[in-house]
């Protein structure tokens, strides 16, 4: 009561004085503004008296549980750092979801299956049960991506591969895009080989986003370096992404390398390692505990021969099918980038992915589904099968010509259930799958494109496999180790050349080797794989990724690099700003507070004087703002030099130095300001927002 009336007291006053004079230059005026800071503590306190304190329930037991808290993390911290444990939690994390996806879409994959079979004997519901479970599932993933988070839409790595290279995405990391990123992929991948697309990509965006919100953490327990534990984490990401879908943690690390980072540190490899191995390692347990594998084995269950797995001469033949998978390679990126440019200029088009995307949707899916219906094409397709199901017949290493007096056999059966050669069918489900896959591509929903291109290259390596099989078997040789070859090792070639030539890595022909656990064909499957990059590279093609990137005009270097084949060898003197703010050794106060109000560079360069213009080093802007006050009233006779350090450049560039190495320089550095000097004169200073901005820029002539 006696606060209550205090307050009412000093309010009186105040207002009493203010109705004296309302002149602000007055007497009274000025003795009432000292009146108010002398009593302003007492006011306060009198108003925090008023306000009741806020109820905060179980305080006892939060305070509890804090402490048990803190307590934990000091004995976790006393083993190894809370980074450790984070990057094994990255690993477990992303193993959980990606068996939580797996199992969401079985389930929904086997529903549409059964209600499929109970309506057997009547072909016009099957047709419409066909059709419309997956035209629905796709038009309401692409509809919730578009309504509730555009950016969930697409792959996903070619926005992870920008940010890991340097630029701010963050819309690209939110809860929200999250949240719709998977529930649109379980949407799109159980619409099964219908639409054949894949988890890969999605995933590995995914798996950045735990990434992301697990650095946040680490960033809450050690309070600073948060710019390079997002980026380190970022990176392990991708790598537990991959090594979490199949189980392949040395793969993941190498896909990390090749496909995501621009330059990868070696100080990353030791922590993509333990979380990848950790995501496999979880993702393997997950599989045996339901019942899909039988112990901790290989995804893809193969028997390939280790005794005699191929003739020394079928080295060519592979070598063969590595520049056949190249060529191939070369026609689906040159479709893939056509279809692109046709999604960006057609009028129809345009409006349709921007307004209609659920209706678009679900109109191409139905398009598809009416192709693949299996009393129609799809018979000749294995369009009943999923795309495990595909890719575990086509590594099948019997010989499918010689068990055709068996047609019980399982692959054969699958195969050419029509009495049609296996050759009719493997040829007709090539030349479907084709435009298809170049056709789903334009699809707004989350999908992953690199699983469909893997079993498109198995395929391609059956077909020849067979073919070579079927010659020898004709009797034109008497060796037996050519009577005997294995499609199958042809079949696991061919994935990795072909989705190796695609993405334009190496990593495949190591995840083929791993999900198979066939080491025995580990040469020949490297040889096929280096043969397509190498004829898929030339000319500087763009890679699939690549085309996606210019596709969204991403400002992403390396795939500019491929629009603008001139970017590496353009000097940074053209794209330099004229003039740059800086400050001469004997500055006074009143130079120094300009160049603060009107920069806002982090490091502001120094040189000797204006007129010779030669750099001495740099100051941090936040030392000037320090220092400033007090330089300004208590020594206003001091220079520069004599008030804040000046401190060394660590690194100069030269006016000739392009604008890659100048990007490179930011990029492995972690700098944010590079100085540009000519002779010791300091010609232009270059910034990483004005590295983004010079990309962007060059994004807007494509």
């Amino acid at each position: 009561m006696l606060s209550v009336l205090s307050y009412l007291k000093n309010k009186t006053a105040q207002t009493e004085m203010k109705s004296l004079d309302e002149s602000p230059g007055s007497e009274a005026a000025e003795k009432n503004k000292d009146w108010e800071r002398e009593n302003q503590s007492e006011t306060s306190h009198n108003k925090t008296l008023l306000l009741p304190d806020r109820w905060k329930p179980c305080r006892q037991t939060q305070a509890t549980v804090k402490e048990c808290l803190w307590k934990l993390s000091c004995c976790l911290g006393s083993v190894c750092g809370m980074e450790w444990y984070c990057y094994a939690a990255l690993g477990i994390l992303t193993a959980t979801l990606s068996f939580f996806i797996d199992l969401s879409v079985t389930k929904l994959i086997k529903t549409h299956q059964w209600l499929y079979m109970k309506l057997d004997g009547n072909s016009l519901l099957q047709f419409l049960c066909w059709t419309l479970y997956p035209a629905c599932l796709c038009a309401v993933a692409s509809s919730f991506s578009h309504n509730i988070c555009p950016f969930s839409t697409g792959s996903g790595i070619p926005e992870v591969r920008t940010m890991l290279s340097g630029v701010e995405m963050p819309h690209y990391l939110s809860l929200t895009n999250m949240f719709a990123k998977l529930l649109g992929l379980i949407c799109t991948l159980s619409a099964g080989s219908t639409v054949f697309l894949g988890k890969v990509g999605p995933f590995v965006h995914l798996s950045t986003m735990l990434g992301a919100y697990l650095s946040n953490l680490c960033t809450l327990i050690h309070g600073n370096k948060k710019d390079k534990a997002d980026r380190e984490m970022l990176v392990v990401a991708a790598a537990v992404g991959v090594a979490s879908c199949f189980g392949a943690p040395v793969s993941g690390v190498l896909f990390s390398v090749e496909v995501m980072s621009s330059h990868f540190s070696l100080r990353h490899y030791f922590p993509c390692f333990f979380s990848a191995a950790c995501g496999a390692l979880t993702f393997r347990l997950f599989s045996v505990w339901s019942g899909d594998l039988e112990t901790l084995q290989a995804m893809f269950k193969t028997n390939f021969s280790t005794s005699s797995p191929f003739h020394p001469l079928e080295i060519l033949l592979f070598a063969l099918l590595g520049l056949l998978c190249g060529a191939v390679s070369c026609f689906f990126l040159f479709l893939h980038r056509w279809i692109l440019k046709l999604t960006n200029t057609n009028p129809f088009l345009i409006r349709m992915l921007t307004t209609e995307k659920g209706l678009y949707s679900g109109m191409v899916v139905f398009l598809l589904a009416c192709v693949t219906f299996p009393n129609s094409a799809g018979h000749y397709m294995t369009s009943e099968l999923s795309m495990k199901k595909l890719l575990t017949s086509l590594l099948d290493d019997r010989q499918w010509t010689s068990l055709s007096h068996n047609a019980s056999v399982q692959p054969l059966l699958e195969w050419s259930s029509s009495g049609s050669p296996v050759y009719l069918s493997l040829a007709v489900f090539l030349l479907m799958k084709m435009w298809m896959l170049v056709l789903v591509c334009t699809l707004p929903l989350p999908a992953g494109y690199f699983m469909p291109v893997f079993i498109y290259g198995a395929a391609l390596g059956r077909l020849l496999g067979e073919g070579v099989a079927y010659v020898c078997s004709t009797g034109t040789t008497t060796d037996q180790h050519w009577a005997s070859i294995n499609p199958g090792g042809y079949a696991l070639a061919g994935a990795a050349a072909l989705s190796g030539a695609v993405t334009h890595s190496l990593s495949p022909a190591l995840l083929a080797v791993e999900i198979t656990g066939q080491f025995s064909h580990a040469v020949p499957v490297l040889l096929a794989t280096v043969l397509a990059n190498a004829l898929a590279r030339s000319r500087q093609r763009p890679s699939f990724y690549d085309a996606i990137s210019i596709s969204k005009k991403l400002p992403h270097l390396r795939s500019l690099k491929k629009a603008f084949p001139w970017l590496p060898f353009t000097s940074i003197s053209q794209v330099l700003r004229a003039n740059p703010v800086q400050l001469q050794k004997a500055a006074e106060p009143e130079e120094v507070q300009h160049v603060v109000n009107t920069c806002t560079d982090a490091q502001i360069p120094v040189v000797d004087s204006h007129e010779t213009q030669v750099l001495l080093g740099f100051v941090l802007r936040s030392e000037l703002m320090t220092s400033l006050s007090h330089w300004r009233t208590e020594t206003p006779e001091k220079h520069l030099d004599e008030v804040c350090s000046i401190h060394p450049t660590s690194v100069l560039l030269s006016p000739q130095n392009t604008i890659q190495e100048a990007h490179s320089i930011l990029n492995l550095l972690g700098a944010h300001t590079l100085f540009v000097a000519d002779m010791g004169k300091l010609v232009g200073v270059i910034t990483w927002p004005e590295m983004t901005g010079i990309l962007k820029d060059l994004v807007k002539e494509i």
